[in-house]
């Protein structure tokens, strides 16, 4: 056999491993896939039965008849537009107050020295560890005392101030790895510490302030308990509390509920296809100091 054949046949071999192991990393992704997707499917088949073919005739199969007026009744029968626009409103407030007070703080503790810098970031990362039970009463008595009670106020300012030390932490170890040469050339150039951090910093950061974004919109969306001690009128409900007047106290109507679950969770998918981009993209600053 001539040299270049045995290579061949060596690069062949070197390369047999390596093939198997790329086809159980796509079998174990498509199987991933697979499991990730069916509860989506299952919600979206879910939608459009009634209560007999959900539990006792066909639970977990396609739909025999699609029954839209699901979705006409969660829309227009239990107000499903006034809890969808009021959890936009705090989903939206929250991810905007979040990135402005994290992005800020983080700058200051990350790219300058100061005194107490590492002791205000620990401390205000900390925040990770307090459940949000403990602090439920102090919160409604503080709400009641700002005059805050009853708005959708009073969901953006407690979401976002928990969702500060999580934002923090993303973005103080994001920044810690920009150089600092990028803020020198600037300062040459004439430029200060708010347009050094506005036109510089910033559009730097977008994939950390993707993630966050996607994660503080995702919590804030979903949460249930906070909203609700803190809001009780029904013009105010966000989407959590809405899906309780689905449930009666002797029939609950199932496919409506569906309807509205399917609904409300298009936002949140919308806003991850959004910023998917920007999460998986490379920051790319070795070559932006050159």
């Amino acid at each position: 056999m001539s040299k270049d054949g045995e290579n061949l046949k060596m690069r062949s071999k070197k390369l047999l491993p390596g093939s198997g192991l790329t086809m159980l990393n796509h079998l174990f992704l498509l199987i991933y896939v697979a499991l990730s997707i069916y509860p989506i499917i299952w919600m979206m088949f879910y939608s459009f039965k009634n209560n007999e073919e959900i539990f006792v005739t066909n639970p977990f199969g396609f739909p025999r008849v699609f029954r839209i007026e699901n979705y006409i009744r969660a829309w227009t029968e239990y107000d499903i537009v006034t809890y969808f626009r009021n959890s936009l409103v705090v989903g939206f407030g929250t991810v905007l107050l979040t990135i402005i007070a994290a992005l800020m703080f983080a700058y200051a503790t990350a790219r300058f020295d100061w005194k107490l810098a590492d002791f205000t970031r620990i401390f205000v990362i900390s925040g990770l560890f307090i459940p949000v039970q403990i602090v439920l009463v102090p919160l409604l008595i503080l709400i009641r005392d700002l005059k805050l009670g009853n708005s959708l106020f009073s969901l953006i300012i407690p979401y976002a101030a928990f969702q500060l030390p999580m934002a923090t932490m993303i973005f103080h170890s994001f920044l810690r790895g920009i150089p600092f040469e990028l803020e020198e050339a600037a300062n040459i150039d004439g430029a200060g510490t708010f347009r050094t951090f506005v036109e510089i910093i910033v559009p730097i950061v977008k994939p950390a302030i993707a993630t966050v974004s996607i994660f503080v919109f995702l919590s804030s969306w979903n949460e249930f308990t906070m909203a609700l001690i803190l809001i009780s009128e029904d013009r105010l409900k966000t989407l959590p509390l809405g899906l309780l007047n689905f449930q009666g106290a002797f029939n609950t109507d199932w496919g409506a509920m569906g309807a509205a679950l399917m609904i409300s969770s298009l936002p949140t998918i919308l806003f991850y296809l959004f910023f998917s981009n920007q999460v998986e993209k490379a920051m790319g600053v070795s070559g932006a100091v050159k």
